[in-house]
């Protein structure tokens, strides 16, 4: 059974730091762009990050640009993402996604075309 978990959510103040991690199992993921989206209550699923297969480019959000940085480590299947100077704002569930397409183009397609995702982490920064 292929599956993406996430894990590192949780209740931070803002300004605070997080690191969400998301590992991979059932199959290699090392030739997919993996990514990261957030969903707030009431609001659509948005993306935050993606990366491509070896590391090499990086995408970001503008909302999240020079505060969160994802990587990955392919000898484990996990793609991590690093939440610094976090927001009320940023509050949401965080979830992991990986698609063989090019990550450049994660933020774009359609989320149903995504092959795989997460089941999410809660992230709540209080004010």
């Amino acid at each position: 059974q292929v599956q993406l978990v996430e894990s590192g959510g949780g209740l931070v103040q803002a300004g605070g730091s997080l690191r969400l991690s998301c590992a991979g199992s059932g199959r290699t993921f090392s030739r997919d762009a993996m990514g990261w989206f957030r969903q707030a209550p009431g609001k659509e699923r948005e993306f935050v990050a993606s990366i491509n297969w070896d590391g090499g480019s990086t995408y970001y959000a503008d909302s999240v640009k020079g505060r969160f940085t994802i990587s990955r480590d392919n000898a484990k299947n996990t793609v991590y993402l690093q939440m610094n100077s976090l927001k009320p704002e940023d509050t949401a569930v965080y979830y992991c996604a990986a698609d063989p397409t090019r990550a450049q183009f994660m933020g774009v397609m359609p989320r149903s075309q995504i092959h795989y995702w997460g089941q999410g982490t809660q992230v709540t920064v209080s004010s």
